[in-house]
């Protein structure tokens, strides 16, 4: 199938050519924006628009710098109001929030789900959905997840079922997602293309193939979760080994642009779009502040762990760069640098760890089961996926963020009752009394993520104070998921030699959504082929020169 034709790079370069001819200088931006062929799409999850304006500012990001004087910084861009790694993600490739993708969180809630044991659908609706590192087979039973691949199939005791059309169905994680991606739109509407994209789950991050299941052509299976066999740990142990795991995906981007697989093993032609995840700044911002990890002030100033990281990734990035170069591809790729998400709190005087409360409250009022027996807290073998956990619970998930799925909606205006009567932070408070918390249920909620009533949306939603983990551990200061400021301003730098009025600083308030959008758009794409931007009007990053 042919490029959609609303946008015509004949007639530009054919206008171009005219003025010319009349000896009036075209500017060269406005053909060259023409003749991107390829996008590159690169996630440095953790990287906030500080972390961004402080490394260029410093000279601690040389590559990125290059990058911004040929492109556009964004200093005002946010994730749409959840920055969990997958809406943080779908935001980028589907141009849609929670409420048109559906994707609210790794582990969340289906109402409409049936257990993965329950093949005929014949049993209670409603399952805890956990799709992590336990979606590979190597999980299944409780097993180490001892391969980079994750096994090299699907955990079948990690896919519920649902019934379709009168029909019980597995649902694999693309049939999880509710809208297409710009993988399966690329792949649909200009011929020849190729897709390719490498992420931290190996089979969790199945949805990134749309809901066709065939979006992306190369997907690599690289799971950060699993243990490295030279060293016999995990490569999320350190920060300084999650580099290790990083750099499987920037060889697996140099494969790419030498015109090869991912793996390096098979020749294929370079993707139209591709990309990947980097895990190393989010490793080293989690890391405790006494362990040398996280910031050192409000003002974003990395600590030791952080530093290094960015000089990491920043290194990175120059590796891929180059090559692009090398094989004479620079001049025709969009490159986009940010994150899925940041992290919280980056101020470490912020950090509150009281356990969670939240939970706990929901137990103790008989909200949820008092025991913590609900959805995959209550699996025959004690470990997550195995198809055990009880159906038709509810559930909550917690970071630095609350999503509550009630057993019972009925007693919705009880539980709201309750959470704010509890909103300090002594025993059982939530910690969400300040200026920048909420609960958010009603209108609101559905303004922002759709109606509970489809059974994918929580109930209730708390954002509790910034800073505010619903943990005990020891072992991070940081989390995310949530909306707190920390949380949700990222860094995002556009970049293509082009790109009009090149190395300066947009500060619109502009989401990471408008991200899938700007990348059709790019390619002389109609960006209305992805649904999620019919759904929700998203529009495309502004001042890069694409508007035919």
């Amino acid at each position: 199938m042919e490029k959609t034709p609303k946008w015509s790079r004949v007639s530009a370069v054919a206008g171009a050519a005219v003025m010319a001819m009349a000896g009036v200088q075209s500017p060269a931006q406005a053909a060259d924006m023409n003749d991107v062929k390829h996008v590159l799409l690169i996630s440095f999850d953790g990287l906030h628009e500080q972390d961004v304006a402080r490394c260029i500012g410093s000279n601690a990001c040389p590559n990125l710098a290059l990058l911004a004087k040929s492109g556009v910084t964004y200093s005002n861009a946010h994730t749409p109001h959840l920055s969990d790694s997958f809406p943080g993600l779908a935001a980028l490739v589907t141009g849609g929030s929670p409420r048109s993708a559906g994707l609210f969180y790794d582990v969340s809630y289906d109402r409409t789900l049936y257990a993965p044991l329950d093949s005929n659908c014949t049993g209670a609706q409603g399952w805890n959905v956990v799709f992590d590192e336990t979606t590979g087979i190597d999980a299944q039973g409780g097993g180490a997840l001892v391969h980079l691949n994750g096994g090299g199939a699907f955990n079948p005791d990690a896919i519920p079922y649902a019934k379709v059309n009168g029909v019980c169905k597995p649902v694999y994680p693309h049939n999880y997602i509710k809208t297409n991606t710009v993988f399966e739109v690329v792949k649909q509407h200009i011929h020849g293309a190729r897709t390719a994209w490498a992420d931290k789950h190996a089979w969790g991050y199945d949805w990134v193939n749309g809901p066709s299941g065939t979006g992306v052509d190369d997907l690599a299976r690289t799971e950060i979760n699993s243990i490295d066999p030279k060293t016999n740990t995990y490569y999320l142990d350190s920060y300084t080994h999650t580099e290790v795991f990083d750099n499987l995906h920037v060889q697996a981007l140099i494969n790419e642009i030498d015109g090869l697989d991912s793996t390096g093993q098979t020749s294929a032609p370079v993707p139209t779009v591709f990309g990947t995840n980097f895990q190393t700044l989010s490793v080293a911002q989690k890391s405790p502040v006494a362990k040398l990890g996280g910031y050192l002030d409000a003002d974003f100033t990395p600590g030791p762990q952080v530093s290094a990281a960015i000089t990491y990734l920043d290194g990175a990035l120059g590796r891929v760069v180059q090559e692009l170069k090398q094989r004479n591809l620079y001049a025709s790729t969009l490159i986009i640098v940010t994150a899925k998400h940041g992290q919280s709190p980056t101020d470490h005087t912020k950090l509150v760890k009281n356990g969670d409360t939240l939970t706990k409250l929901l137990e103790t009022s008989n909200y949820l089961d008092s025991g913590g027996n609900f959805g995959q807290n209550n699996t025959k073998t004690g470990n997550l996926n195995d198809g055990s956990g009880l159906p038709g619970t509810g559930f909550v998930q917690t970071d630095d963020v609350g999503l509550i799925w009630l057993r019972d909606p009925s007693q919705k205006a009880a539980v709201v009752k309750t959470l704010k009567a509890n909103l300090g932070c002594n025993a059982p408070g939530i910690c969400a009394d300040g200026p920048q918390a909420y609960i958010l249920e009603g209108d609101r909620l559905t303004d922002w993520f759709g109606s509970p009533s489809n059974g994918r949306t929580p109930d209730i939603i708390v954002q509790p104070n910034p800073g505010v983990i619903y943990t005990s551990s020891t072992g991070k200061d940081e989390e995310h998921g949530g909306n707190a400021p920390d949380d949700s301003h990222l860094g995002l730098v556009v970049s293509f030699p082009g790109i009009r009025h090149a190395g300066r600083t947009d500060d619109h308030y502009v989401f990471t959504t408008q991200v899938a959008p700007t990348i059709l758009r790019a390619l002389d794409l109609d960006p209305q082929l992805l649904h999620a931007v019919q759904i929700e009007g998203t529009p495309m990053l502004p001042g890069l020169g694409l508007e035919r």
